[in-house]
């Protein structure tokens, strides 16, 4: 896959965590187009990559000049945005084209649910849905009012769409009332923290939403959790077994020990990892799997989710 080069143009504190970075090509070039929804993976010193939503507020140009993504600093993550956080205007950085794996629908009304820095990908879906005179309602949360990214700006282009939740006032979230406003025809946008993917997940499929018409993407990186303990992966087509140290995932150790794996997103929201479950019991940790599925333990992504029980069988 060919490399952009480029040069961070413009950084902008949005607030106290989250930076607004303006990046064009290096040789004043025009930018691959986008689609609202889409991410670019941009290239760390360390040879790994952070994938990136892109922004507008505007209809998307068939050849845009440069790009803009916002950055929420996580001193506890893996210094990604640690370094992104040190660029400044005139730094040289590679990126890869754009990717979507989180499509709008514009043709179909939307409820649009933005949790933290999850808000980045929706302000290009409302744009979108606003252009195209769709119906939508754009609902954005967050702990309070002053770590929200772009808050005047939304209420400036979305108006009467969009709703601002702070936990730490009157106008919290209710889930249950987003949930309700889907009706029989709209389709839900989630993207966030796990717990908000997953609790809006629960409701709307206890509410008989079809899976069709619920879409999301994970804006948390996968985290070693207390009490995590190795386990052992036997590949079925081989028999070679494998153990899966804690804070490694299953990915890591097979790709390590010579197994050829499909994988994309490593956040457990993309489903491209997904291996049959021969024998175990699987600790589901994604976003993709339904409560049955994961009940059944048929099914696992093997990016994100471990297992309960001292060996699992892997369908590889």
């Amino acid at each position: 896959m060919s490399k952009i080069n480029a040069i961070v143009r413009r950084v902008t504190a949005l607030t106290d965590r989250i930076s607004e970075f303006e990046i064009a090509a290096a040789d004043g070039s025009p930018l691959p187009h986008w689609d609202a929804g889409a991410h670019v993976l941009f290239d760390l010193p360390d040879g790994d990559s952070r994938a990136y939503s892109l922004i507008t507020f505007d209809p998307i140009p068939k050849a845009p000049e440069s790009y803009r993504i916002a950055v929420q600093r996580e001193p506890e993550g893996k210094g990604g945005s640690t370094h992104m956080h040190g660029l400044k205007p005139g730094a040289e950085i590679t990126c890869a084209a754009p990717k979507n794996d989180f499509p709008l629908s514009p043709d179909a009304p939307a409820v649009l649910l933005a949790g933290g820095i999850g808000i980045t990908p929706m302000i290009s879906m409302a744009a979108t849905l606003k252009a195209a005179a769709q119906d939508f309602t754009f609902h954005y949360t967050a702990r309070s009012a002053p770590v929200m990214a772009y808050r005047d700006a939304l209420r400036d282009n979305f108006g009467d769409a969009l709703h601002l939740h702070c936990d730490d006032d009157a106008t919290a979230l209710d889930l249950g009332a987003v949930i309700d406003s889907l009706g029989a025809q709209a389709h839900l946008y989630v993207c966030g923290p796990k717990g908000l993917i997953d609790a809006a997940k629960a409701k709307a499929e206890a509410a008989g939403v079809a899976a069709e018409r619920i879409h999301f993407e994970l804006f948390d990186a996968p985290q070693e959790q207390e009490g995590d303990s190795a386990f052992e992966v036997e590949v079925a087509s081989s028999g070679e077994v494998f153990t899966i140290p804690p804070g490694q995932s299953i990915i890591d150790v097979l790709e390590s020990g010579g197994v050829d794996v499909m994988y994309d997103c490593q956040r457990g929201d993309c489903g491209i990892c997904q291996c049959d479950v021969l024998s175990g019991t699987p600790d589901h940790r994604d976003v993709v799997l339904s409560e049955a599925e994961r009940a059944a333990g048929n099914v696992m992504q093997i990016c994100v989710s471990r297992a309960k029980s001292p060996r699992l069988v892997l369908d590889i």
